[in-house]
């Protein structure tokens, strides 16, 4: 059985953009994750070795965040490969990555993607 580890609204300081003044300045972006994954036996015996931490997840997306790309698609996807390659329990990741105010002269929350990675899928 699959169930899920949420965590919505991640909200953090990053250098993603096309234009020069957006990788110097940087924005505010809001980061949903869904990771896919058995929690059987943690939620039969408490253990958290028996599932993923979503603090561990956290982490993972934190430093990714960190690493300047052009595109959010790119560092979407580097979000859910890094989740995929070291949590072998994940089976899937779904992330949701906004820009807030971006730079496209629209009033607007945010702009951005939302990818699906499954495990054996590239």
């Amino acid at each position: 059985m699959l169930n899920k580890i949420i965590l919505k609204g991640l909200r953090l300081h990053a250098y993603h953009g096309v234009m020069e003044q957006e990788r110097k300045v940087g924005a505010y972006f809001t980061i949903d994750c869904e990771v896919e994954c058995d929690m059987s036996v943690a939620i039969q015996t408490d253990f958290l070795h028996a599932t993923i931490s979503y603090a561990d997840i956290y982490e993972t997306i934190k430093r990714e965040m960190e690493k300047p790309s052009f595109l959010v698609e790119h560092v979407a996807g580097r979000i859910a490969k890094a989740i995929l390659d070291e949590y072998p329990k994940a089976q899937s990741v779904r992330i949701r990555l906004l820009k807030e105010n971006p730079p496209m002269g629209a009033d607007c929350q945010g702009a951005g993607v939302e990818i699906v990675e499954s495990r054996g899928e590239s």
